[in-house]
């Protein structure tokens, strides 16, 4: 098996358990941006102990960082708040499971933004795909009331797709990001990837903090060890996806990371005692062959 896929499978399952542990920072007062910015603040100094020892054991000296290698960081940084953003206000809307799986809708969108935005033509089978996805996206975004008395667009439905395509954006940022560093060790520049943008992330998410939720930076760290574990699982799992775009396509790498979907489901089974209604696993299967169908067209 490929190092990127590891690192993939590896970087899925960690990152389900650091969700799952930003879920329950929920239940000790923490807000929402509290708990987003827990999951930057305790990367850093793990992320650049990680470049010291690998400049200290390969004798690496850090390369010039240039203007191109800061703009994809920057926008899959502020991307990848915004998705976790989303994605921790998501878990007060649905189950845990369901919540992840709103994420999975990144793959789908991405085509439609092709299709939209780039001209570039869609086959038969991709509409099918496309078709597929909007019919699980529907099973999983039904209002406990129903389609007749609810809205369709329900902040459930809104806050999934939105963690999804910015969770793309984030992806293609890291990618293009660890390709403008001057080394070909792939582990060196997925970790100097990873100190510069978690330490941007948490230097952007303190000032939002400090300027729209007085005290909640304060709260954080006097809940660290709660938040501690939460900024250990984002670093390691962070590492394995930075690790894959440095060694593969974005694409292959974020559908790989699908495996996640079966990760979240377990979670929320064993950990959470959440039992899935049929129509939800339905609509995390349709929307996990749709995905399946998309990348192999696109391949």
């Amino acid at each position: 098996m490929e190092l990127w896929v590891i690192a993939t499978i590896a970087a899925a399952a960690v990152q389900t358990v650091r969700f799952m542990l930003q879920k329950r920072l929920k239940g000790i007062g923490l807000s929402t941006g509290g708990a987003t910015f827990s999951r930057f603040l305790f990367a850093v100094p793990l992320a650049c102990l990680g470049v010291a020892v690998l400049v200290g054991l390969n004798g690496y000296s850090i390369p010039p960082l240039g203007l191109r290698f800061w703009a994809f960081a920057v926008a899959g940084g502020i991307g990848q708040i915004i998705a976790t953003f989303c994605t921790v206000a998501l878990f007060s809307e649905r189950s845990f499971a369901v919540g992840i799986a709103f994420t999975k809708t990144e793959t789908v969108q991405v085509a439609l933004f092709s299709a939209v935005f780039l001209a570039e033509a869609v086959s038969g089978l991709g509409v099918v795909a496309i078709l597929i996805g909007l019919a699980g996206v529907l099973l999983l975004s039904r209002p406990p009331q129903g389609w007749i008395a609810g809205k369709i667009l329900n902040r459930a439905t809104v806050l999934g797709l939105l963690a999804g395509a910015f969770f793309g954006i984030s992806a293609i940022g890291y990618r293009g990001a660890t390709l403008e560093i001057a080394n070909d060790d792939p582990l060196f520049r997925a970790m100097l990837a990873l100190a510069c943008v978690t330490a941007f992330q948490s230097v952007a998410m303190a000032l939002w903090l400090r300027w729209r939720e007085a005290g909640e930076v304060t709260r954080v760290l006097g809940a660290w060890r709660a938040t501690l574990p939460v900024g250990v699982t984002g670093v390691l799992g962070s590492l394995g996806w930075f690790t894959a775009f440095a060694l593969q396509n974005a694409a292959y790498v974020r559908s790989v990371g699908q495996v996640e979907l079966i990760f979240s489901l377990l979670v929320s089974m064993l950990v959470f005692g959440e039992r899935p209604k049929r129509r939800e696993v339905a609509g995390m299967g349709l929307l996990a062959v749709s995905i399946i169908m998309i990348v192999v067209l696109a391949a």
